[in-house]
């Protein structure tokens, strides 16, 4: 599949309808991974791991594509990560509020596959608001 299909293919497939077994198809088997929220993993089993524990942490958690960019064996794109705060997430005690963050995606292929990819999440805003939602709560963080 071209680079432009698999970006959408992973959020879209593996993101937003948790399809895990849509993994393989799109990456190799030891690639690595570095979220949103500044954890790196490398393989299946481990980003299935942050899969879980985000989607787990987060109710209803979307990724909304705003912008992707391609060129040779690099794509890039622009995302919207959304959900409803539900677990521990970044330390912070649930809130039930939803919260949501921008990130700068950066996909490496090797062939038809992904072998890297690299987030930036902006942490400071999410973390921001996980603050004032727990006060407006009244939580202790």
């Amino acid at each position: 599949m071209d680079p432009r299909t698999a970006v959408m293919v992973f959020y879209e497939d593996v993101w937003n309808r948790r399809n895990k077994a849509r993994v393989p198809e799109l990456f190799h088997q030891g690639f690595t991974f570095r979220g949103s929220l500044g954890s790196e993993r490398r393989g299946y089993a481990e980003f299935c791991d942050y899969l879980d524990a985000v989607t787990g942490a987060l109710a209803d958690y979307v990724c909304t594509v705003q912008t992707v960019v391609v060129e040779a064996d690099r794509a890039f794109a622009k995302v919207l990560f959304s959900g409803v705060h539900r677990a521990e997430f970044l330390g912070f005690p649930p809130t039930g509020k939803p919260v949501s963050w921008v990130g700068a995606a950066l996909f490496t292929f090797a062939g038809e596959k992904i072998s890297d990819l690299w987030v930036l999440g902006d942490l400071d805003g999410l973390r921001e608001q996980l603050a004032g939602n727990a006060r407006a709560a009244g939580l202790q963080t």
